[in-house]
């Protein structure tokens, strides 16, 4: 029997930033380092009553839905055979700890990617021992919370860290609000000189050191030393939750992290209103998890794009516009991504959560040679990223998720000054909800034949319309409102 069966491969997880040497020695005193942390919320069921809701954290339901386990046995650290199902801690901390270490202080950013790569090697070996084929076979997946994502990228972006061997092992990364353009206070960046702590490891100067980038003006960029469809950010956008850094650190972030600097450059990406760490985190939510299982195991990839043709502006705009006076708008994209029968978002970008698409009207559109506003190519919104299991699907081979959408504008500007005097706050260009349904295309051929229904006005269990097939394989939805607004919903649904 083969040890190595994809999709399932062991995962190594490596915990975030530990600030002092007491929050250092908490950390190497627990066995899994947050990864076993759940939370127990309160939820109103479908008959009205308050129910607690349990969510046991990402290692327990790993075991119990995907049959992992730890490699801990009789109070030690397993150093014979482990199954590929393994989940494995990265204890960097460890050597700073005077009981289990040196005691000499924490390791750099160097050295904690340095032993990530001794860490894949050894379970590569502790999984399939001489075995050729399982070695040949061999991947791991690497889950890291906050400054762990900077260590794996440290070791799979800089060339002096660790073995080409060890890097070309790794099959996917899944990062936990993870700071992959730095932290900033104050909208500035942390300055180098704070080495105390080591909190200079999230200056954009110091990152592009480990990160072996030439510019430190953005350091969120995988530089081409990693496959960036292979690389998830879940981005948190709750701050309220967090401890006191969410003073300084503010609105748009998830305590501590902006979300503008949560994600990678054309990666994948998650949001969802969670904070960074504590009782309401990212890394012990149900959202967290339903993202990260479907993107390590799921076996179906689905991106969204807003194509705009047509934003109209109200009457009276409208026609300050007509007679020559200057006219400014700007836009907000809301939608939410849920899975048929679920309760959790996979993905929630809303103005309230302060993580709604932003975008001027001058980075949407462009006049062309005739004076007509045009779309600017490349400038249009990329609404989700949503990874699905198909071994989910409890009857057929169909799999159904819905998008919430919405377009708004923020507010109009008129020779200069705030329109607000017919102005209706919070009104809607568009928004619908819109079922999409993808069934596997006969043929063979990895397709799918994709349906939608908008369920604004239509029932979503109604079999929809066909939505039209593009030339680069992907799908189109046509939007459209009362109002004149007019666009299309482009979906890519890929097999992995």
């Amino acid at each position: 029997m083969a040890k190595i069966k994809a999709p399932f491969y062991p995962i190594i997880y490596i915990r975030g930033y530990a600030m002092t040497k007491s929050a250092m020695e908490d950390t190497t005193t627990t066995p899994y380092m947050g990864f076993n942390l759940g939370t127990t919320k309160i939820r109103q069921n479908h008959k009205g009553e308050v129910m607690q809701k349990f969510f046991e954290s990402p290692l327990i339901r790993l075991m119990k839905d995907f049959g992992y386990t730890d490699n801990y046995a009789d109070g030690d650290v397993i150093e014979g055979d482990i199954p590929a199902k393994s989940v494995i801690i990265h204890r960097y901390y460890d050597q700073a700890d005077g009981d289990f270490g040196t005691g000499d202080g924490a390791p750099s950013i160097e050295q904690a990617a340095q032993g990530l790569s001794e860490l894949i090697l050894k379970t590569r070996d502790q999984v399939c021992g001489d075995d050729a084929q399982a070695r040949m076979d061999f991947r791991v997946y690497l889950v890291a919370h906050s400054m762990g994502g900077l260590i794996a990228r440290c070791f799979l972006q800089n060339d002096e860290i660790g073995s080409a061997e060890a890097k070309a092992m790794v099959d996917k990364v899944f990062t936990y609000g993870t700071p992959h353009n730095g932290i900033e206070v104050g909208n500035r960046n942390v300055p180098r000189f704070l080495s105390g702590w080591d909190i200079n490891n999230f200056n954009r100067r110091r990152m592009a050191e480990y990160l072996a980038l030439d510019s430190h003006n953005r350091v969120d960029t995988l530089n081409n030393k990693f496959p960036a469809h292979r690389f998830f950010a879940l981005v948190g956008t709750n701050h309220h939750d967090y401890n006191l850094s969410k003073l300084a650190v503010g609105p748009m972030s998830d305590g501590l992290v902006l979300i503008r600097n949560a994600s990678v450059q054309t990666a994948p990406r998650a949001y969802t209103h969670h904070s960074h760490s504590g009782v309401y985190g990212l890394v012990n939510s149900e959202e967290g998890y339903q993202n990260l299982t479907r993107f390590l195991f799921g076996d179906i990839a689905v991106t969204g794009v807003l194509h705009l043709e047509a934003l109209p502006l109200p009457p009276s705009v409208q026609q300050a516009l007509d007679s020559g006076r200057a006219v400014r708008a700007s836009y907000y994209f809301e939608n939410t991504v849920m899975v048929r029968g679920e309760m959790f978002k996979l993905s929630e970008r809303k103005i309230d959560n302060q993580s709604a698409g932003f975008k001027e009207f001058d980075e949407l559109f462009v006049r062309d040679a005739a004076g007509k506003w045009v779309p600017k190519p490349g400038s249009m919104p990329v609404l989700f990223s949503a990874f699905l299991d198909s071994s989910k699907i409890q009857a057929g081979r169909t799999l159904v998720f819905t998008v919430d959408l919405a377009v708004k504008t923020t507010e109009y500007e008129i020779d200069g000054r705030m329109f607000r005097s017919k102005r209706i706050p919070g009104e809607n260009l568009f928004r619908e909800q819109i079922t999409i349904k993808a069934t596997r295309a006969g043929d063979g051929a990895g397709g799918f034949n994709l349906r939608y229904t908008l369920t604004d006005e239509g029932w979503g269990e109604y079999r929809g319309s066909l939505a039209e097939t593009q030339s680069d394989s992907g799908y189109c939805i046509p939007l459209k409102s009362g109002k004149g607004f007019k666009g299309a919903l482009k979906l890519r649904i890929a097999q992995r």
